[in-house]
């Protein structure tokens, strides 16, 4: 004997046979195949009167993602100079001696020496004599404004010197 379930309406063997009969219906129908791809193989013209068709923008990176990235490469491009400029004076140094320091800094102390020489003639040659004289008085006001604010979490002090 065959349990009656009918929670969905007909009983257990009538929805077997049923499913039965569904499936069967579907597997009977022939595969309907749709094309996904579509290859226009017709040669183009060598030349025509067509106008120009607009290209739209279709940029996947943004204008400021690429500006990153440029700026990023640059970035880098010279810290890698600069690493190889240190690397190189770090070289040289390493094989320091009084001779070479000497040849080195005794050119740039004589060049610094006159510079500071015809600086100083200079300076002396545009100094000019003042002959401003102030006579009368001379008064200084100085107001003092001390503002203390001590509501909320802490103490504020506010000095305004006139």
């Amino acid at each position: 004997m065959e349990p009656q379930h009918t929670q969905y309406g007909m009983p257990e063997s009538e929805a077997a046979a049923e499913a039965r009969r569904l499936i069967d219906d579907w597997a009977g129908k022939p595969v309907q195949h749709h094309p996904t791809a579509f290859r226009d193989d017709t040669e183009p013209p060598a030349f025509g009167t067509a106008p120009p068709v607009v290209q739209d923008d279709k940029r996947i990176v943004p204008a400021w993602a690429a500006g990153v990235a440029v700026a990023s490469i640059g970035v880098g491009a010279g810290v890698t100079g600069i690493g190889c400029g240190a690397w190189l004076v770090l070289h040289g140094l390493a094989s320091v001696t009084l001779n070479s320091v000497l040849m080195v800094t005794l050119p740039l102390t004589g060049l610094a020496m006159a510079a500071t020489a015809i600086g100083g003639a200079i300076n002396k040659a545009r100094s000019a004599v003042t002959r401003n004289v102030f006579e009368g008085p001379v008064t200084h006001n100085t107001e003092i404004n001390n503002n203390i604010t001590t509501r909320g979490i802490g103490a504020r002090t506010r000095n305004d010197i006139r």
